[in-house]
């Protein structure tokens, strides 16, 4: 599936949720910085579309830099921050956009080809059912709404078909004490 799917589906979730025309192009914009050029993408956008857009996208990047720093450290990072009470409504919008379509989208594809969907992620699935679970608490506090329960919605179905370590075998998913590759 061609990525800019994505990227619409994401602005699709945002509109849908009540978003108006800056958190829209945030939506389309919101991997740029993170996969895209860090800060120097970052002032294009704000230069483009406005500082507002600008720091919609940055709130919904997990990193600026490149190589980006482990996977684990910019999960939690990302998580914190969030949580913080500093992200602004317009970020968790976005952002919880952005994972219900991601959800979405792991979810049918686990469907489609089983266990071998793990192999395309840095995160094995006990780290990411702990992730996705983590952001489901989070917006759950910090936005609340249809789209925070319809993230958790599919945090507890992926759970269900996919049992970390080993498909249907019984297990939690609990924070990694570790980090893999990235």
């Amino acid at each position: 599936m061609p990525y800019i799917s994505h990227l619409l589906a994401v602005c699709s979730i945002v509109l849908e949720q009540g978003g108006d025309e800056d958190e829209a192009i945030a939506a389309l914009l919101h991997d740029a910085v993170e996969d895209q050029g860090g800060q120097a993408t970052l002032g294009t956008v704000a230069s483009r579309f406005g500082n507002r857009v600008a720091a919609i996208v940055a709130g919904c990047s997990d990193s600026f830099s490149q190589p980006k720093p482990p996977a684990l450290e910019r999960k939690r990072a990302y998580l914190a921050q969030l949580d913080s009470g500093q992200a602004p409504r317009s970020v968790l919008l976005v952002s919880a956009a952005d994972k219900v379509h991601n959800l979405r989208s792991i979810l049918a594809d686990y469907r489609s080809v089983g266990e071998d969907l793990w192999a395309r992620f840095n995160l094995g699935p006990a780290e990411q059912l702990w992730y996705y679970g983590s952001l489901a608490e989070v917006f759950a506090r910090r936005l609340g709404g249809p789209l925070a329960a319809e993230l958790a919605e599919l945090v507890a179905d992926l759970k269900t078909a996919a049992r970390p370590g080993g498909g249907r075998a019984d297990a939690e998913a609990r924070e990694p004490a570790g980090d893999r590759a990235r």
